[in-house]
């Protein structure tokens, strides 16, 4: 199926890893160009110099206020348009509601949430019809993840957010969705496996609860992140689409 993503370009945040990086591939892979962001510039070099020329790398927080404005303007200036943006970002801090501090809430807000926000309301300004926002959020949008107290308390907001903008946006041809993956086997899963005294049991009582019996890989969420993002799902908005291997059960 041809996703009509040849020569579209696109911003990916957190793209240096997991699940932004999964995503970015799989757009590259299908033609599409790609602006990549991370953090740390190294990453984000090596990041970019993987995936080829049709990609180029741009170093900055989703928190910096800035960073909409620059990310739009790299992608204009390399590659010559504005397509859509694929805001992923690291998750917040683990922990229970006594241990996470107002600190953690903090900076968790200002990245995952209102970084988030920025580069969406940012977006919106900037795109034409046929444009697209794309949210990475997670299950906890439908049901809390125990000991990720700060990602349960943010990502429903967002998801609100994305429906919110999505009525705003349709009636220009602006599309919004969000991606809610659950047990995809990233470097960040692995992290919280091994927070638990048994990193195998755990696993394997996870794989146990989803009906695929087994985690996701993380080109599976990229394939269905580049296909919600692109022109083929032109009639997709103000949706929540689950990578979860049938993990969730209600409709």
């Amino acid at each position: 199926m041809d996703l009509g993503l040849k020569d579209r370009v696109y911003v990916v945040t957190g793209a240096t890893r997991g699940l932004g990086n999964a995503a970015a591939r799989e757009l590259v892979a299908d033609g599409a160009k790609v602006v990549v962001t991370g953090r740390d510039e190294k990453r984000v070099a090596d990041a970019a110099a993987e995936l080829g020329p049709q990609a180029h790398g741009v170093a900055v927080d989703n928190a910096d206020p800035q960073a909409p404005a620059r990310l739009i303007a790299a992608a204009r200036e390399r590659f010559g348009g504005f397509d859509g943006i694929l805001v992923s970002v690291g998750g917040p801090a683990p922990g229970f509601v006594a241990d996470n501090t107002d600190e953690q809430w903090q900076a968790a807000f200002e990245s995952v949430f209102l970084g988030a926000v920025r580069l969406a309301r940012a977006a919106a300004a900037e795109l034409d019809a046929g444009g697209v926002i794309g949210l990475v959020l997670s299950g906890s949008v439908y049901e809390p993840i125990p000991a990720l107290t700060i990602s349960n308390g943010l990502r429903p907001g967002l998801a609100g957010f994305a429906k919110s903008i999505a009525d705003e946006l349709g009636p220009r041809g602006i599309r919004v969705v969000g991606l809610l993956p659950a047990r995809i086997d990233t470097d960040r899963v692995r992290e919280l496996d091994g927070l638990s005294a048994d990193p195998e049991a755990t696993r394997a009582a996870h794989e146990s609860r989803i009906p695929l019996r087994r985690y996701g890989k993380p080109e599976e969420f990229g394939r269905t992140a580049a296909f919600l993002l692109s022109p083929a799902a032109s009639y997709l908005t103000g949706i929540m689409v689950p990578v979860d291997g049938g993990m969730r059960h209600g409709f």
